[in-house]
């Protein structure tokens, strides 16, 4: 057993897969000054008892390039390391038995094209020809996905183990961290063969995450669900066909029925993701043991018989083989099933590879992407998915986390409907006034865990969460969404927007600093400004408002979401001799938009401000006795305010300017009609049209660039970037569309090939469009160029607009 050494640049605790991957890319990536410390043996945990599946298919991009690296890095990596792999490249079969589902793989064909993947719908009586044991009466089509296999989870660890120590890496065994400590800009680990001090620490703990992250301070959102699968005898007619055809069958996957099975040998593997599922270790009599390293639960086979029976229905011959084994083994869930992946919050120099529900079809990639982290302090693709900064403090509570790992394992092939809201966990973050618009037929979801109202019901709509299951633009919400954006349009809305994350910079120097972080101009005093932050690559790292104040103060207001990671930025940017302090001061305040051509004269009648102040002003003020400051922007794209208000006086002023606005119209909007109303405008999302999939060139934000600035960071980079001309561009589209608007991620074609996608869509009930904003390939991106957008496997015909807003093209409305 290698002994272990007394300093690394970067330390690895857990040796899975996940943990094997990442010592390989960083080794790979030239820092072989590296060591993986495991508590027993390679494999122990979650990966010895995988059962080994390797997809590339997932609705999310992200993801979707993640698998798809592993699957091509798992092909040649046996014969790369010089170690014997079982890697068996079968294809699957995904059945689907709607419509709904059928659009979800279309969708999901159309992403993985765009990847370089040649993914197939067959239809009912295709399918066969792949899968010839398989009932088809009641289908309505499939995914083949030809890419799909499976491998053995032990042999692909030691393999990337040994791939990394003949680089010069170090696998430490038997050697647990039992306690962490910040001594002089390092990290000291004691583990029983000693200390080891070194530069970077990844946890990737897997199901012991949570417990590796309390050495660091840090409270890790997850849980851990017991997760079975069986294993049946040789099935005498699949050993024959299988010997016949010279390969097995693909993998299959009943995604409505929720389980895979996939031929093991000339018998079959069975696994079911059951609704009524069982979490561990989250009660005082089932507590976590200090080491559960090759061992799994009781079987609990009474959880799957119904999972069975369907199975046996789908693919009769599994009913004529005898069950050989039960494996029961724990799984890690964060709330929303993807892994942790990137920066450790608020702790220095540590990083996560964690908490990995798919560890072994996602490992390669997740190796790849920390590698990035950690050498280069950025990834290629824009990885805000698996970012452990996504969630906050809120998340960390063990009753969320439970509630929402078991909601995402029963609903594991669950589709991801634009207008359905998960109901676990929620009502973790009320809004001072949740209770007088929830009277007013609010209907929620979560954003930072704050419940945001997403769009108002009359009294006999139907908002059952059935209803909401479709990828049609229409439904119950549709005439609600229309008539407040016209409410906007023609009076006044007002909406409630808890959770801003808003950080106080003051001090000397301030003003200069912040300068030299955003492309453009920093606002002068009593006034307000985007402004935007871009890496050294000139990529989109955040959007912020910049509200002066005074000179060296500011506040700085971003997305709910967004309220860790920019914290994080803005501290990794601040000189550590700096005079001025960076406080987040997110959960103090909350904020209200009010818009419409009726918000100055709702106003005057509660407020003595100055409400001929223009556009991109503030100021204080008071209203019902109270303060607030009274910001003159609209995201809705007419005239406007925001009301940005202490949490305690926030109820008292809704309730002065609610009263007040009834005679003028006033009427509620939700998220649902302010999505509508931006895209109209052409303003950008966050982790949508603004990310680090795109440079602020490409972005179309060159109006946000001060070239005269002496620098700035990314500069370097955007000036070659403009000497030599951007690859694409952000456009408008008003697209032809059917019964869908585009989603994120829809594939742009003109002339047979593609030429971008599209980072946002929605309808405009201003202006009676469907409208999409996206990347295009720059040689297209003039104005009246036609192009194809590709919506759920069918091609719309869509024009470039104008680089203008489609709606009050010259913001009159909005400047009025």
């Amino acid at each position: 057993m290698a002994e272990l050494p007394t300093t690394a640049r970067v330390v690895i605790i857990g040796g899975g897969a996940v943990g094997a991957s990442s010592l390989y890319h960083l080794a790979k990536a030239g820092w072989t000054d590296c060591v993986l410390l495991e508590k027993n043996e390679l494999t122990a945990g979650s990966t010895w008892h995988a059962a080994g599946n390797v997809p590339t298919f997932s609705s999310s991009w992200s993801i979707m390039n993640m698998q798809r690296y592993s699957a091509t890095l798992y092909r040649d990596l046996g014969k790369l390391v010089d170690y014997p792999m079982n890697y068996h490249v079968t294809g699957s079969v995904r059945l689907g038995h709607s419509k709904e589902r059928l659009r979800e793989f279309k969708r999901v064909v159309g992403m993985g094209r765009y990847q370089g993947m040649d993914l197939d719908i067959l239809a009912p009586d295709e399918m066969r020809s792949k899968y010839p044991f398989l009932e088809t009466h009641d289908l309505t089509g499939a995914l083949y996905d030809p890419y799909d296999g499976d491998i053995d989870p032990a042999q692909l660890t030691q393999a990337l183990a040994k791939g990394a120590r003949d680089m010069g890496a170090k696998v430490i065994r038997f050697c647990p961290v039992t306690a962490a400590r910040r001594e002089n800009d390092e990290w000291v680990l004691t583990t029983p063969q000693g200390e080891i001090r070194c530069e970077y620490v990844v946890n990737a703990a897997g199901y012991y995450a949570r417990e590796v992250g309390k050495l660091f301070g840090r409270d890790v959102p997850m849980m851990v669900m017991s997760h079975q699968y069986m294993l049946f005898d040789t099935i005498p007619e699949l050993e024959a066909w299988s010997k016949e055809a010279g390969h097995k069958l693909p993998l299959l996957r009943d995604v409505d029925s929720s389980y895979y099975l996939r031929q093991e040998k000339y018998g079959m593997n069975l696994g079911p993701y059951e609704k009524h599922c069982k979490a561990h270790w989250v009660t005082n009599d089932d507590p976590m043991p200090e080491d559960f390293s090759f061992q799994l639960f009781p079987d609990d086979l009474e959880r799957l018989e119904w999972y069975l029976n369907d199975a046996v229905e789908r693919v009769p011959i599994l009913g004529t083989a005898g069950l050989s084994k039960m494996i029961n083994g724990p799984i890690p869930y964060a709330p929303d099933g993807n892994p942790l992946i990137g920066p450790m919050p608020g702790v220095p120099n540590a990083f996560e590879a964690c908490v990995f529900t798919f560890g072994i079809c996602q490992a390669g990639g997740a190796g790849k992407v920390l590698a990035e982290w950690v050498t280069e302090g950025q990834t290629e693709w824009d990885m805000w998915s698996c970012d452990p900064r996504r969630y906050t403090s809120f998340a960390s509570d063990q009753d969320y986390c439970v509630a929402k790992g078991m909601e995402i394992y029963g609903h594991e092939y669950a589709m991801h409907f634009p207008k359905h809201y998960w109901p676990a966990g929620r009502d973790r973050k009320l809004s001072p006034i949740h209770d007088r618009i929830k009277a007013l037929g609010a209907q929620f979801k979560p954003y930072n865990g704050w419940e945001r109202a997403m769009w108002y019901a009359k009294p006999g709509d139907d908002i059952s969460e059935e209803a909401t299951q479709t990828w049609d633009r229409k439904g119950p919400w549709s005439p609600r969404i229309e008539a407040e954006c016209l409410a906007v349009r023609d009076a006044a809305g007002i909406l409630d927007l808890p959770g801003f994350s808003r950080f106080r910079v003051k001090g000397p120097g301030a003003t200069a600093w912040l300068s030299s972080i955003i492309t453009g101009k920093v606002p002068k005093p009593g006034r307000i400004g985007l402004a935007y932050f871009a890496d050294d690559k000139g990529r989109i790292v955040t959007e912020m408002s910049v509200m002066m104040l005074d000179e060296d103060f500011f506040f700085l207001i971003t997305a709910a979401t967004a309220q860790w990671h920019d914290l994080e930025w803005l501290r990794k940017l601040k000189p550590t001799d700096a005079s001025f302090t960076i406080d987040d001061v997110t959960e103090a305040f909350s904020c209200q938009i009010l818009s419409g051509p009726a918000s100055r004269a709702i106003l005057a009648e509660v407020t003595d401000a100055d409400l001929t102040k223009p556009w991109l002003t503030h100021q204080s003020c008071q209203i019902a006795g109270k303060w607030l400051q009274l910001v003159r922007v609209s995201f809705a794209g007419e005239l406007g305010w925001e009301l940005h208000t202490k949490i305690e006086d926030t109820a008292d002023i809704f309730d002065a300017v609610w009263a007040a606005g009834q005679k003028h119209g006033l009427q509620p909007f939700g998220m649902e009609a302010l999505d509508c109303l931006r895209i109209e405008k052409g303003y950008r999302a966050w982790k949508g049209d603004l990310s680090t999939d795109y440079t602020v060139l490409q972005g179309g934000l060159d109006r946000f660039i001060d070239w005269s600035k002496d620098d700035f960071n990314g500069k370097a980079a955007l000036l070659k970037e403009k000497q030599l001309g951007v690859s694409k561009r952000f456009v408008t589209l008003v697209v032809d569309a059917g019964d869908c608007d585009a989603p994120y991620m829809s594939t742009l074609w003109h002339d047979g090939a593609v030429v971008g996608e599209t980072t946002s869509g929605n309808w405009g009930y201003r202006t009676g469009k469907s409208i999409a904003l996206g990347m295009l390939r720059a040689d297209l991106a003039g104005p009246g160029t036609q192009v194809e957008v590709e919506i759920f496997g069918d091609r719309f015909k869509a024009t470039v607009q104008p680089d203008q807003p489609l709606w009050d093209p010259s913001n009159e409305r909005l400047k009025a």
